[in-house]
């Protein structure tokens, strides 16, 4: 599903970058991880049958030192055991009815089963359905009703008792049952929307990932157990009904005239999570992939049009893959759907993915550039499920990252392939390897392979770890093997696991048989154990050669690792020189704890590179003369941008950590004045906003945000406000980046021009192009007042493109007046907002200043009941933790918040709130470390430029 692990790593503590200074250029990109979780959400069920919610965690107790936490308080896990195999199903012949008035659905189940042992019980999976009747047949035999349901709701499971045991053998199973449509964006559920002419209506669609089949019909829903299905619809006549699979046959309805039976082909062998329906009112646009497939994007009715750009993509992604893997989609139709009212960002189901507005449509007149890039990586990543995921599954949950790590990577690869001037790449390194990285460095981080039991748990891992991490490790993979022997070895993944399950080590064997590489070795080391390396390198000259001493000791976002049981990791290590900056000069695996490397023929002034491209997962710490040397290949764009970005990053970092001080990242951040790089701009910005929202608890955010205004003047200057002949989509992403950062810090120049410009805007004089709204709408919220709240309110109101109501959801938060502030939080509960994008609005406020943030704080405290109720405890509730509390600093702080989750429990974000506190103490250490030397360096810069 889509996607983003989180919102963790440019951390909200760089919300103020994320968020604000992206105004919504690069923000789309962080932004687009808030959907990490394919739309799950655990915890209490309301229903008939309610339930309490319960604790699932993690294992921290490497935090329990920073966070005095004990770790025996922390609450046991559940116990949980997967479901009985002694019946299994082949087919599920479904037929469901949902009734869009009064939110409810019948339904009827006839699954064929092999019964493999005896038994006069059958148990399955169950939740908020009931059921009515339950009989088996055996083939041949006579009809057998159940006598008994027993429900445990607490797993979510049903037993079904018969009279006598149920022989050995085939038989059909029949269920019929009702359910409710709920509008908790899980299971079956219900969506509002807008026709129109303005008239509220609702839409029927399913979310089942990762545990939710079971709220539409009783099944065996577990990954493994696979069988094919063949789907009816009941619905109304004027509406639209979608499955995985293409429609065979529409007939009327007899019991009433004005519904329908739709029939749909025969699936393939697949999970239950995948399973998918949709009934509502929807325009298409279709266009038929080079191999012969059938591509829909459905859109709300009277926006066809906005469906356009995502065909395309689709249309060429297709066969792309087809080709990649060497193996043929598999189904006759793939369809994608925008959907009002959906958790995730989008989900792979087989055949019918369904998104969210927001990253499926593209108005050509007033979406952004960063908007379809968006929406590009998201259709990749799901229609990369087609393959991997849907064709070859993992076995548990455990497996998960495999899932959505591949897809993570994979989907910008497909990008790159259908919009090469993008530089996707180096955007991947800004957005998911830095992400990952700033997650992992924290005590209460997890690895990438985390043993899930109990459905409840699963919530947890859709997170920057599974994904981002997942995506990164991938990537250093596919580097360290080459393309040609990966593709081969993912070909043997698939076509060996088809319409089957699989676990990592099936994928590192495959690669293993393609490459000859000691692949299981390797990756183990990444994905069992949490964490990364930190690599110190130190040279010395002896003639024409330079010796390298390499050392890897594990990188902790609280300093240097102290522990005695180090661990470590196998790193493919690349060097390069001055010399060639595209070519590896030496390859070498760094297998143990340090190691001493000669690279021939380099020259006393010549410079020496680790790590190339940015790829190996770990972090650089050069001694000071190799720094030196390379800080001067930055001023003069020797290093290409890629490097240039992971230089910066890594040393902002260890200043973040206390190894190296941050006035010395500052003052490398000045070696960046002429960079014309889009990414790496977009890389200091975040950093930039981390330090911006730590000094906000200061008295001298002004002398920092003066600090931000000379670094980006220049090429502000340069880009002006208006695109210029010839440019293409990243000089669009810049400007939107660099015209948000100005404004933000207080740019005089760029705050006249940017209200000049909204005011003809407003009055209709002169439309702003969609790439300067979010810097433009930024900048005027931050210096506005109650008139300017007022204005942009009403443009959020006449807007009917979601996109754009998201926008200006997102940059509210900017405004800096306290009464204000209240009045955009109670905005953000109001019916005005989508309760998917509530989140985006108390983030906002949260990451708009130090006032914001409290203010945010004590609205979800004073709150709490109905937000939690709202996202059933799960994964959004996460997100709205992270978001409102990663900006705080110091003991207290971490308290305040530990203390409340302790009275408020919220099972799903444990672990997030564990990372909060922790980044909440880091901040803390950070601020007492390093307030002064930056303040000192600040006023001095100050001093210096007033004197000249």
């Amino acid at each position: 599903g889509r996607s983003g692990g989180g919102w963790g790593g440019r951390e909200a503590a760089s919300l103020s970058a994320s968020l604000m200074l992206l105004g919504g250029s690069a923000a789309v990109l962080v932004y687009r991880r808030l959907f990490t979780a394919s739309g799950c959400w655990r915890g209490r069920v309301l229903g008939p049958r309610a339930r309490s919610a319960t604790p699932a965690h993690g294992n921290w107790a490497s935090g329990k030192r920073l966070l005095g936490i004990s770790t025996d308080k922390m609450p046991a896990k559940r116990p949980f055991e997967r479901l009985p195999t002694d019946v299994s199903p082949e087919n599920y012949a479904l037929c469901l009815k949902p009734d869009l008035v009064d939110f409810t659905f019948e339904g009827k189940l006839e699954a064929s089963v092999e019964v493999r042992h005896a038994t006069n019980q059958i148990v399955m999976n169950c939740a908020d359905i009931d059921i009515i009747t339950a009989s088996y047949v055996p083939e041949g035999g006579q009809e057998i009703n159940a006598t008994g349901f027993n429900y445990q709701n607490e797993d979510e499971k049903v037993t079904l008792s018969f009279p006598s045991a149920l022989q050995k053998g085939n038989g059909t199973l029949k269920i019929d049952f009702v359910g409710e449509l709920n509008d908790k964006m899980k299971g079956f559920y219900r969506s509002k929307y807008t026709t129109l002419s303005g008239e509220t209506h609702f839409a029927a669609v399913s979310q089942f990932e990762p545990t939710d089949a079971r709220r539409a019909f009783p099944c065996w829903d577990e990954p493994s157990i696979k069988a094919t299905f063949d789907i009816t619809l009941i619905v109304p006549k004027d509406k639209i009904a979608l499955s995985n699979m293409n429609v065979t046959e529409r007939n009327p309805y007899p019991d009433d005239d004005d519904l329908v039976e739709v029939k749909f082909a025969k699936s393939p062998i697949m999970s239950t999570y995948l399973v998918a329906f949709v009934v509502g009112e929807y325009d298409f646009v279709e266009a038929k992939s080079s191999d012969g497939i059938l591509v829909r994007v459905y859109t709300p009715i009277g926006k066809a049009e906005q469906g356009k750009f995502a065909l395309e993509v689709a249309a060429k992604t297709l066969p792309f893959y087809g080709e990649y893997f060497n193996v043929p989609y598999p189904l006759p139709k793939i369809d994608l759907i925008a959907i009002a009212d959906f958790a995730a960002g989008a989900m792979e189901n087989w055949g019918l993915v369904t998104y969210r507005e927001t990253a499926l449509l593209i108005d050509p007149k007033n979406s952004c550039s960063s908007s379809k890039q968006w929406v590009a990586l998201v259709v990749g990543h799901e229609l990369a499920h087609q393959w991997f995921g849907n064709l070859v599954t993992m076995e548990w949950w455990t497996h998960l990252w495999l899932n959505e790590g591949f897809a993570s990577w994979i989907e910008y690869l497909c990008v790159d392939h259908c919009f090469p001037e993008y530089d996707i790449w180096t955007q991947f390194v800004s957005v998911d390897y830095t992400r990952a990285l700033e997650l992992d460095a924290l005590d209460s981080s997890h690895p990438i392979e985390v043993a899930v039991g109990h459905p409840a748990e699963v919530d947890e891992i859709f997170d920057a770890i599974s994904y981002s991490k997942g995506a990164s490790v991938i990537r250093m993979l596919h580097n360290y093997i080459g393309d040609v022997d990966f593709r081969k070895g993912m070909h043997v993944y698939l076509t060996t696991f088809q319409n089957r399950n699989a676990a990592t080590e099936d994928l590192w064997s495959s690669l293993e048989q393609a490459s000859g590489k000691p692949i299981n070795a390797i990756m183990s080391s990444w994905t069992k154990q949490m964490g990364f390396p930190l690599i110190y390198v130190e040279e010395k000259q002896e003639g024409d050669d330079r010796i390298l001493k390499i050392s890897q000791k594990k990188f902790c976002a609280s300093g240097p690792y102290g522990g005695s049981d180090c661990p470590h990791w196998m790193v493919p290590i690349s060097i390069c020189t001055s010399e060639d900056v595209s070519c590896d000069n030496v390859k070498v695996l760094l297998d143990q704890p340090e190691m001493t490397i000669t690279v021939k023929n380099v020259k006393p002034h010549q410079w020496i590179k680790l790590n190339p491209g940015t790829v190996g997962f770990c972090r650089i710490q050069y001694d000071p003369t190799m720094l030196e040397r390379l800080i001067s290949s930055v001023q003069n764009l020797a290093l290409p941008p890629v490097d240039r970005l992971g230089l910066q990053n890594d040393l902002f970092s260890l200043a973040r950590a206390g190894i190296v001080s941050t006035v010395e990242a500052l003052k490398v951040m000045e070696a960046f004045v002429n960079e014309p790089n889009y990414t790496v701009w977009s890389d200091i910005s975040t950093n930039l906003g981390t330090l911006s929202t730590l000094l906000s608890h200061t008295d001298f955010l002004e002398e920092m945000q003066e600090f931000i205004v000379d670094l980006f003047s220049h090429i502000g200057l340069k880009l002006g406000w208006d695109p210029k002949h010839g440019e293409g989509h990243l000089d669009a992403l810049l400007r939107a980046l660099v015209l948000g950062m100005l404004g933000k810090a207080g740019h005089q120049p760029t705050i006249e021009e940017a209200r000049r410009r909204f005011k003809d805007h407003v009055e209709g004089r002169l439309v702003l192009s969609a790439d300067l709204r979010s810097p433009v709408y930024l900048t005027v919220l931050k210096h506005g007042d109650a008139t300017t709240l007022e204005t942009m309110l009403k443009l959020h109101n006449q807007t009917d493109l979601q996109e754009e109501k998201v926008r200006i959801e997102r940059l509210l938060g900017a405004i800096l007046n306290p009464d204000l502030i209240q009045k955009v939080l109670t905005f953000a509960m109001s019916e005005e907002v989508r309760p998917q994008d509530t989140v985006f609005v108390l983030g906002g406020v949260s990451g708009g200043s130090l006032m914001g943030r409290k203010a945010a704080w004590k609205f979800l405290k004073d709150n709490w009941e109905e937000l939690y109720n709202r996202y059933q405890g799960g994964f959004l509730i996460s997100r709205l933790i992270k978001l409102t509390v990663d900006g705080f600093t110091g003991d207290k702080m971490a308290a305040d918040v530990k203390s409340f989750f302790e009275t408020h429990p919220a099972p799903a974000a444990e672990r997030t709130i564990q990372q909060s506190c922790e980044n909440i103490l880091l901040n803390g250490a950070w601020l007492k470390r390093d307030a002064e030397a930056i303040q000192q360096y600040l006023l001095q810069r100050k001093a210096a430029h007033l004197t000249v």
